[in-house]
């Protein structure tokens, strides 16, 4: 991979990171400022579902987070855009749609099917 598009992934990267992040707080907020006084019960449970989706969508935010931060990594120590199962070489095209992508399109076909076959 060249410099320029090295560069470029890195960049991308950083974007999503720095989006994340931001979110993040705003997840802090959200659940910090909810009223805990509730005099219907239907509220309360309206509530703690709501409070629930919020903290689902903030742990795949925060694996998301380590994804990002590992493909740094990678670009720094020369190893981005190598296939984690089969060495191979990820396609430029799929690092541009998923820039922390880990497998070539190949292996991640073959993981998705094996996943839907086993039920993970």
């Amino acid at each position: 991979m060249t410099p320029e598009q090295l560069s470029f992934h890195r960049d991308l990267l950083i974007e999503k990171l720095e989006g994340l992040l931001g979110t993040a707080g705003k997840t802090i907020e959200e659940l910090t400022k909810d009223d805990d006084s509730f005099p219907d019960p239907v509220d309360r449970a309206m509530s703690e579902s709501s409070i629930s989706i919020v903290l689902r969508k903030s742990d795949r935010e925060r694996k998301f987070i380590q994804k990002i931060r590992s493909a740094l990594k990678k670009i720094q120590d020369g190893s981005y855009g190598e296939c984690e199962d089969c060495s191979d070489e990820i396609s430029g095209e799929r690092l541009r749609a998923r820039p922390e992508a880990t497998l070539c399109i190949n292996c991640k076909e073959e993981q998705e099917t094996m996943e839907k076959q086993f039920g993970k």
